[in-house]
């Protein structure tokens, strides 16, 4: 038999009342069979919590009710009204290919040229671009060698370019591709040998130059007038780590640390600086900061719906109302 919050709550309210009803119990049986109770109440308020009641997110439950996707009868492809992108032609293409009339399909007669119709092809052209630097060598009456100076980046008789570098960093981060896909990739497409090792440096130094655009992110995050905080839990290296997020319209901010409190939030050092509104999930570590406090309303509607599906509050015809409120 399946219970549900309301059948099984009404049943151990009885089950509590017919306890004190018994004249026969002592009052230590009395007290452990209460005890047993209020276990079993606890218990099954956790099992019946979920993604919708409570603070645990929708990866974690698996039993989640999910709604099927409706059918909306539209057919496949943009539709109406929709902000297409559609490809505009260039006034200075990079290659330009004449097609001449061919004169011999032509009834005879004498033609001269009036312009052309222009159309436009736009391609992409994969390859490797191998750039050689050749620096001049002088030398003196006295046998003495001057060469000229390499542009800064260029370190090595072989290196790895700007462009190489910059494609891979997009693809490890933004396109989450593993680092060996990454690497068939430049051979398969390119030939050029580029290692998960390679790959790895290459991220390790965009990292290293992101410094001055991360304290500028915070910055602008220290000065909006509102931004939201909240925080989860990630798998770095196989340790469980907490990942801080601050954010507006324009700027996120991802802080990941070993602590999920005010430590953390102080090493961030954006909330501790900021003092427009912070809007959170309660969380009393964001309180004790001195800004205006804005809470957030999908936590909101988790705790009314606990109140009115397990809590079976007195006011639980008011909450559906803030509920619908707060949703519309």
């Amino acid at each position: 038999m399946t219970l549900n919050t309301k059948t099984l709550n009404e049943l151990i309210t009885k089950v509590r009342e017919q306890i004190d009803q018994e004249a026969g119990l002592s009052p230590a049986l009395k007290v452990s069979l209460n005890l047993l109770i209020t276990m079993v109440t606890l218990m099954a308020d956790r099992l019946g919590l979920n993604s919708k009641n409570s603070s645990k997110p929708p990866s974690a439950d698996p039993n989640r009710e999910k709604t099927p996707c409706k059918k909306t009868g539209r057919k496949p492809g943009g539709q109406a009204g929709h902000a297409g992108k559609t490809l505009v032609q260039v006034e200075n293409p990079d290659y330009i290919e004449n097609i001449p009339v061919d004169r011999s399909t032509l009834p005879a007669g004498d033609y001269q040229g009036a312009g052309y119709v222009a159309r436009q092809v736009f391609d992409i052209d994969v390859q490797m671009i191998v750039t050689e630097y050749r620096a001049q060598v002088l030398v003196d009456g006295q046998r003495k060698r001057f060469i000229a100076p390499f542009p800064s980046a260029v370190t090595s008789p072989t290196q790895y370019g700007t462009g190489v570098k910059i494609h891979s960093v997009y693809m490890s981060n933004q396109q989450l591709i593993p680092y060996n896909r990454i690497e068939d990739h430049f051979a398969d497409q390119m030939n050029i040998p580029v290692s998960a090792g390679s790959v790895f440096n290459f991220n390790k130094e965009a990292y290293s130059r992101l410094e001055k655009f991360e304290a500028w992110v915070c910055d602008n995050l220290v000065k909006s007038s509102l931004i939201h905080a909240d925080e989860t839990g990630i798998n770095i290296g196989g340790k469980r780590l907490w990942l801080h997020g601050a954010s507006n319209s324009k700027y996120t901010w991802y802080f990941p640390h070993q602590k999920r409190g005010q430590e953390a939030i102080d090493e961030m050092n954006v909330i501790p600086r900021f003092s427009g509104v912070l809007c959170h999930d309660h969380w009393k570590p964001y309180f004790s900061y001195a800004c205006t406090h804005s809470l957030c309303n999908a936590h909101h509607l988790r705790e009314l719906e606990r109140a009115e599906e397990k809590d079976s509050q007195q006011w639980c015809c008011a909450s559906r109302q803030m509920m619908d409120f707060l949703q519309n």
